[in-house]
């Protein structure tokens, strides 16, 4: 994929993949959200965060070099931080701030990049075609978990899976494809 299609598609394919992860999320209560299977197993509230740390992980370090909106969470919902070592969640609120504050950080910067209001225009469109594609697979990656732990340990139904001529699903993942 990555710059036959506009970031004005990829950022569509973007708000289709947040529109899923919150219809995965939103109607659950709080302590569904921040409930770990066992000791080695991350709740629904750090897959949520650690989406939102991704991409603003990515956006930092490829394209401008932003502060984060939130500095206590990046460490708590870096992969990087074993899961034993994950500790108590914040309130679902902060999560889902941090969450939407990296959104609109994201949407901000390509906007930007496809406005051609950076150095190196051409170059960055490239970067930024290539790392809105792994934000949203990344997305989706935790999307599966996140719907595994809602219906088959919590008793949830799954929303309807998203639909688009750019997503196809690999090994049971929603992937964004060419």
């Amino acid at each position: 994929m990555g710059c036959e299609t506009s970031l004005s598609e990829l950022l569509t394919e973007y708000e289709r993949a947040l529109a899923y992860t919150d219809a995965l999320w939103r109607d659950l209560g709080d302590d569904e959200l921040l409930w770990r299977p066992h000791e080695e197993s991350s709740a629904i509230g750090w897959h949520l965060g650690h989406q939102a740390a991704v991409a603003h992980f990515m956006i930092r370090n490829l394209t401008a070099a932003e502060p984060s909106p939130d500095p206590d969470l990046d460490g708590l919902m870096d992969s990087a931080t074993p899961e034993r070592q994950r500790g108590v969640l914040p309130p679902v609120e902060r999560i889902d701030g941090y969450r939407r504050a990296v959104t609109e950080r994201v949407r901000v910067r390509i906007g930007a990049i496809e406005a051609g209001d950076v150095g190196a225009p051409d170059q960055l469109r490239r970067i930024a075609s290539t790392l809105l594609v792994a934000i949203i697979n990344h997305e989706y990656q935790h999307d599966q978990w996140i719907g595994e732990v809602r219906n088959e340990a919590l008793g949830h139904p799954l929303p309807e899976r998203p639909t688009s001529a750019l997503l196809t699903t690999l090994d049971g993942y929603l992937v964004l494809t060419g």
